[in-house]
């Protein structure tokens, strides 16, 4: 799951970006509106946390163009709004242009990141937010997964790779899709470290019944769950 941070402030980037990233989110960091508005209209994402005081654009620059762009995929992304004025005006401005919460700087991060599961779960459609196969569980929102009901120690690259594989349950998913979901600019992954985290995270959840099917040369598949028959 891929969260957009457009903020200026490189103290506040460096806390937020690590507590996401501790909770599994795949974070990718714009420091203008200019940017932000460039990604935005090429790049898909399931959540922007957008500071309203950025340089080159307005924040409410960026949210109006956001949502003019009625074709494309990110026009009803969720929106969590920062800005150091907490005043009326700014959150009036901000919710009319779309904006689906607002916070004032400072802020507890605890509280940021329940109010990121909240829009996260919202964006899922609501009760949508927990993917089953068989049973195997995985809690978008709190991100985390379960077999049998016990939890499943999987790290966050682990978790990513499990989520998109669970959303095309039986269709073929290329490394490069798994790429592009997994990891953020600037980072070099190579297909071997692909492999490694398909072979971990197989190992971790095959003991249930939960096949993943290495297609060679094109990419993997997470098989259709078949319970297995009860001995008489």
């Amino acid at each position: 799951m891929k969260i957009l941070l457009a903020e200026d402030d490189p103290v506040l980037v460096d806390g937020l970006s690590r507590s996401l990233r501790q909770a599994g989110y795949a974070v990718e960091i714009v420091h203008t509106g200019a940017e932000a508005d460039a990604v935005l209209n090429t790049q898909t994402y399931d959540l922007l946390i957008l500071d309203l005081g950025l340089p080159k654009l307005s924040g409410l620059e960026v949210l109006r163009r956001l949502r003019t762009r009625t074709q494309h995929q990110n026009a009803r992304l969720p929106v969590l709004i920062l800005t150091a004025a907490d005043s009326v005006e700014q959150r009036v401005k901000g919710l009319d242009l779309g904006a689906d919460d607002f916070m004032a700087k400072p802020f507890a991060l605890t509280e940021l990141e329940a109010r990121v599961r909240a829009l996260v779960r919202r964006g899922s459609g609501g009760g949508a937010s927990t993917l089953q196969h068989g049973p195997l569980a995985f809690d978008r929102v709190g991100r985390m997964a379960y077999l049998d009901e016990k939890i499943v120690e999987l790290s966050a690259r682990e978790l990513g790779l499990l989520e998109i594989l669970l959303q095309r349950c039986g269709r073929l998913v290329s490394k490069e899709q798994l790429v592009d979901h997994l990891c953020e600019w600037g980072e070099e992954v190579s297909n071997n470290a692909i492999e490694v985290y398909v072979h971990r995270l197989r190992k971790k959840i095959e003991v249930g019944g939960i096949r993943i099917t290495t297609v060679r040369g094109l990419g993997y598949s997470l098989e259709k769950y078949v319970a297995p028959l009860e001995k008489s």
